[in-house]
């Protein structure tokens, strides 16, 4: 135990007879950076946002954290953050590498644009921080394999914000199909929302305007190129943009993709077919990621999973078709074909998935105990690269062949040169 005396560890109990509390560093008390589980895990907080003050929220509920720092490249959001989480002005950061840099985080949360999920979460791995990201886990297949990569070589503990693994209802659907209970699984059906709704009476056909003071542009732009400004771009809009996010075959799918990989106990491996179809774009604007589209996927296996996007929000979730029943599922929504389904329950012998009942606790948990998430690295990559598939697909105009072991597709490529997304020389990983 470097930096510890003899003494001072057989000193222990006068020190608390003294009513001293003795918090020493993780290095002492568990592995070397851990967190102590007599402290407060210190958090530092990156992309301050709608979703990003919404994981802030979360994890101040959290009587084991401390949230420490704050970054948002949006002084603005970072005002109204700093004031809901009592940090001074010392600890607010435009550059998430000032985060990094403190000896006092062990974690961050990360909810930056998807273009930057990569960079934010492989400089804090590296750096030794525990990291609650949010979803995807990169903007790129190859993205999050970096990240897997860094994560693994660091030792790190990463929660992907795929939060319906916490959820009670997707956890009984998945266990009642993984266990046989709809009989044998045949199909995956998927519906996400269509036509985006457009926040703050954005076009996507606005005109470049001047840079407000309040944002540092350059630092939004981050590892993406070089392009003129307007409010249309950033922020929440980042999404309809191809060059930041596919629209909601990630921002969706990410969610319902991962139930179906939970579900049919896909978690380690990726189809081997995907074909996106009736794809529809605006025809100008900067709004270009698809609106309309049918992706359809096929595993190794047999198994089928269809995406589509519709209006009909009763649609939007998971369904499991079995040659003996259907069982739906969408947060708090649990439903089947018979109530015999919904009323089973697990055997002996059944599989038991993972359970988690709060996803930033969980991840809190984990931090603390250095066990596993329940949407660790790996997790979180496959059902990523699903959805990358689909967008690579409808972004060609073809069906692809996939390998989930190279994670490569093959004999294309065209398709290949699409695994990692540009990135500006400054930042590229």
């Amino acid at each position: 135990m470097v930096g510890m005396s003899l003494p001072l560890l057989l000193d222990r109990r006068c020190l608390l007879k003294r009513a001293v509390p003795l918090i020493l560093p993780a290095a002492v008390v568990g592995r070397a950076g851990a967190v102590s589980p007599n402290s407060k895990v210190r958090v530092g907080c990156v992309g301050l946002g709608g979703q990003g003050t919404s994981h802030l929220r979360a994890l101040m509920a959290d009587e084991r954290v401390q949230v420490v720092a704050l970054c948002d490249v949006d002084a603005q959001h970072l005002e109204k953050a700093a004031v809901m989480a009592k940090v001074g002005k010392g600890d607010c950061y435009r550059d998430f590498r000032e985060v990094l840099a403190r000896a006092d985080v062990d974690a961050v949360m990360n909810a930056t644009p998807d273009h930057w999920h990569s960079n934010v979460a492989i400089a804090a791995a590296k750096a030794g921080k525990d990291l609650y990201s949010e979803k995807p886990l990169g903007a790129s297949i190859a993205e999050g394999r970096a990240i897997c990569e860094a994560v693994k070589a660091n030792g790190r503990v990463l929660q992907c914000g795929t939060w319906r693994r916490s959820g009670m209802k997707v956890r009984m659907a998945c266990e009642r199909v993984v266990n046989g209970y709809v009989g044998e699984l045949k199909e995956i059906q998927i519906g996400v929302p269509d036509a985006f709704a457009i926040r703050g009476g954005f076009t996507g056909m606005e005109k470049a305007e001047a840079v407000p003071a309040h944002l540092d542009y350059e630092m939004w732009l981050g590892p993406a190129a070089a392009k003129p400004y307007t409010a249309a771009r950033c922020h929440f809009n980042f999404r309809w943009i191809e060059e930041y996010a596919p629209g909601y075959i990630t921002d969706w799918g990410a969610h319902f993709l991962d139930v179906a990989q939970w579900g049919a106990g896909m978690d380690g491996t990726a189809p081997v077919e995907v074909m996106a179809e009736g794809v529809v774009r605006r025809a100008a604007g900067l709004y270009d990621a698809a609106e309309k589209f049918r992706i359809e996927y096929r595993y190794a296996n047999g198994v089928r999973v269809v995406m589509v996007s519709t209006s009909d929000k009763a649609q939007w979730g998971t369904k499991f078709v079995g040659s003996e029943g259907w069982i739906f599922t969408e947060s708090e929504v649990l439903k089947a074909s018979s109530d015999d389904i919904l009323r089973v329950k697990l055997k002996s012998g059944d599989k038991a998935l993972y359970e988690s009942k709060h996803h930033h606790r969980n991840f809190v948990d984990a931090v603390l105990s250095r066990g596993q998430t329940a949407a660790p690295a790996e997790v979180a990559q496959r059902a990523m690269t699903v959805c990358q598939m689909g967008a690579i697909s409808a972004a060609l105009g073809r069906g692809l062949k996939f390998d989930p072991v190279a994670e490569r597709f093959e004999g294309d490529e065209a398709a290949n040169a699409m695994l990692m997304k540009p990135m500006r020389e400054a930042w590229r990983i």
